[in-house]
């Protein structure tokens, strides 16, 4: 094999991926690291009770909501004030 094959495979190769992640991101599929900006949603902790139960407490806007989750569905258990998890330091 000489060079030019060699770099024509490897360019084949990137299109193709290329090709993937723009049809990926059409989709929905995948999303750039810096698109999270804008989001309202943001995971604070996460405590597995059991393999398939869970706690999570996620601040949605401005409030704070604790979430039991199982494979049934999700629940809320609790919604929290912001200043009790920080002492109104934000």
């Amino acid at each position: 094999m000489d060079f030019g094959q060699q770099f024509a495979g490897v360019a084949v190769t990137l299109v193709l991926l290329g090709g993937a992640l723009w049809w990926l991101r059409r989709r929905g599929y995948a999303a750039m690291a810096g698109s999270r900006a804008g989001r309202q949603l943001q995971t604070l902790d996460r405590l597995a009770l059991s393999p398939q139960h869970s706690l999570h407490l996620v601040r949605v806007g401005a409030a704070v909501v604790l979430l039991a989750c199982s494979p049934g569905g999700c629940a809320v258990v609790r919604e929290l004030a912001p200043e009790t998890l920080d002492g109104g330091r934000e």
